[in-house]
């Protein structure tokens, strides 16, 4: 067969970063000293579309599952349509001058009262911007800290709880600082006894900062959710304290995405009677004019799933690009992250139709064949796989290899080894279920869940997300997320657990392995009930270690140790209340408010 050998940039159009208005770093770039490598060069088959489409016709005749998946309700004429006031220089100078304002606040001496600090803090990041000011925050704790031990008052529940989380999210190391209050926590069983809800509510998200075999925080968590459930039952509670409450309830402030948060709490923060109006402008402000890039981001991943056809040519797959966009504001909200979520938003494309390929259409002699062509990742080397597969696995060929080029291109740096061996491990454990599936076996949970972390892809999108958000990518990080890293395992953990919970039924029905909580079940012979509030636990259990992982680590950054945290938490925002991934519906609201409506300013 006649090849034609290209150089990629020749082949492809690539989507600069600057062109699609994305902000990414630019870097020395001087062609004369780098050497293109050779896997990125693509061969061309002149007779590949004549043979691969011959085999089309033969494949109808064979029996396959459908999930009947429902078509999209974002079409990519109306995100086109879209568009946004808030571009302009005007908005950008009032915000400019607004940080200007709030640099000034953080830049006053913490008073021998830190209360007023640590709540100006707290406010900053429920509202969503307190990624502005990093390092002033980082100066005002590091100050409070070191008083810590000079201060020899016994500090109320409150400050405590505020000062103890606050602490161990910037990465102050701090033990269990509550023994003050052990006997109230313990001994308290009168609504009235401890005075001022806002004590309890900061103990409760405290608590979510615990490390493994912290037993006195998890006494304290108990108590604190008693306790609020039993305030919300007293005849006159605060309109803005019962909000605060449910919300806190509901899920708590450690394992929520800050761009949801903040949409929340902008809303509850204007009702608060201590309101500071120059932050409610700020944080509506803000949220405006990100909402106007995240606009351009999903546009331009709407042009290139459209584009691609992988829709059409594949339509057994879900057809998600909207909520494939939303889990990257989830997994990185900042302006410098605008390239990471377009790539990321492709990533997660491939991802879906890859997972209904394993989960739904492919036979299993299929998904072995096709895991062997990953393995190989050689466009000439897949004749024996069928037409829809070679559709597919050209798609993800090609634009690996250019995304792969485009950080070679700007850094120096070879990461096409890294990012294929994400997608021959995800490939390898999809074909584990996939057996699983077919000869009806019933996996334990510790055998399910040695598999499941990996095949509901966290590694895959978090190594990725590491190559596209990082500006100087580290070859040491590198080689620390290519094997088995445990933030990253920790994270992917919460999310298959948090998926399991919300989609076990479904996938069931439509022919699929048994999740972790039918496993559970099935080891132990419990009830539907109490597996899923085992796998409750193991979400809760997950978490400390992910939060002391962090508190250890030495090896990676924190671009990805933030991100591995916000997949988590996205997870548990998306599959909160059923299917926010499958059921487009579910994800309806977090569209219009995060993407599509502003705020009214």
């Amino acid at each position: 067969m006649a090849l034609l050998h290209l150089p990629l940039p020749s082949t492809f159009k690539f989507h600069s970063p600057l062109a699609n208005g994305a902000r990414r770093p630019s870097w020395n770039y001087r062609p004369s000293s780098i050497r293109i490598p050779s896997y990125f060069m693509i061969s061309v088959g002149f007779e590949c579309k004549k043979r691969i489409k011959g085999q089309y016709e033969s494949e109808n005749a064979t029996v396959r599952r459908s999930a009947n998946y429902h078509p999209s309700i974002w079409k990519d004429e109306f995100i086109q349509s879209l568009s946004s006031q808030f571009k302009g220089v005007t908005y950008g100078k009032r915000l400019n001058h607004l940080i200007g304002e709030v640099k000034a606040m953080l830049k006053k001496a913490p008073s021998e009262d830190s209360l007023e600090q640590l709540e100006l803090i707290d406010t900053l990041q429920r509202l969503g911007i307190s990624y502005y000011f990093e390092s002033e925050i980082k100066h005002v704790l590091k100050t409070l800290y070191n008083k810590r031990d000079l201060d020899d008052n016994k500090k109320d529940l409150y400050v405590t709880s505020l000062e103890f989380r606050l602490f161990r999210q910037h990465g102050f190391e701090i033990s269990q600082v509550f023994s003050d209050f052990k006997d109230e926590i313990e001994i308290s069983d009168n609504i009235s006894f401890l005075g001022n809800i806002n004590r309890i509510l900061s103990l409760y998200e405290a608590s979510f900062s615990s490390f493994e075999n912290e037993d006195f925080l998890e006494k304290a968590k108990c108590f604190a959710i008693n306790y609020l459930e039993k305030y919300m039952r007293r005849t006159r509670v605060d309109e803005v304290d019962m909000a605060m409450i449910k919300h806190a309830l509901e899920l708590p402030l450690h394992w929520r995405t800050s761009r949801m948060e903040a949409r929340w709490f902008i809303d509850i923060y204007e009702r608060k009677k201590d309101m500071n109006p120059i932050l409610l402008e700020m944080a509506k402000l803000d949220f405006n004019i990100l909402q106007s890039i995240y606009l351009e981001d999903l546009k331009s991943a709407s042009s290139w799933w459209t584009s691609s056809r992988l829709g059409e040519n594949l339509s057994f797959s879900r057809d998600r690009l909207m909520a494939n966009f939303l889990w990257t504001i989830g997994t990185g909200f900042e302006p410098e992250f605008s390239y990471c979520r377009r790539m990321i938003t492709k990533i997660n494309s491939f991802i879906t139709i890859l997972d209904d390929i394993y989960d739904v259409y492919g036979t299993l002699d299929e998904l072995e064949l096709f895991t062997k062509a990953i393995e190989r990742w050689d466009v000439n080397a897949i004749d024996e796989i069928p037409y829809y597969m070679k559709v597919y696995f050209l798609a993800l060929h090609d634009s690996i290899n250019e995304m792969a080029f485009q950080v070679f291109k700007d850094q120096e740096v070879d990461v096409i080894q890294y990012l294929h061996n994400m997608w021959i491990g995800l490939c390898k454990s999809y074909l584990q279920e996939a057996k699983w599936y077919h000869s009806n076996y019933k996996p334990t949970l510790e055998e399910y869940m040695d598999n499941a972390w990996v095949s509901i892809s966290g590694p895959v999108i978090l190594v990725h997300s590491y190559v596209f958000a990082t500006s100087h990518i580290a070859k040491e990080e590198l080689e620390s997320l290519d094997k088995t890293n445990d933030i990253i395992r920790w994270s992917s953990t919460i999310l298959r657990l948090a998926d399991d919970l919300a989609t076990s039924s479904d996938e069931l029905k439509r022919g699929d392995v048994p999740k972790s909580i039918q496993c559970y079940m099935n080891d132990t012979g419990v009830s539907e009930n109490d597996a899923r509030n085992y796998i409750k636990h193991l979400i809760n259990e997950t978490w400390k270690k992910l939060n002391e992982s962090e508190a250890e680590n030495i090896a990676l950054s924190q671009v990805i140790i933030q991100m591995s945290k916000n997949l988590a938490r996205m997870a548990q925002c998306m599959y909160l209340n059923g299917d926010g991934y499958g059921i487009e519906q579910e994800t309806k609201d977090h569209v219009l408010s995060l993407i599509i409506h502003p705020i009214p300013i």
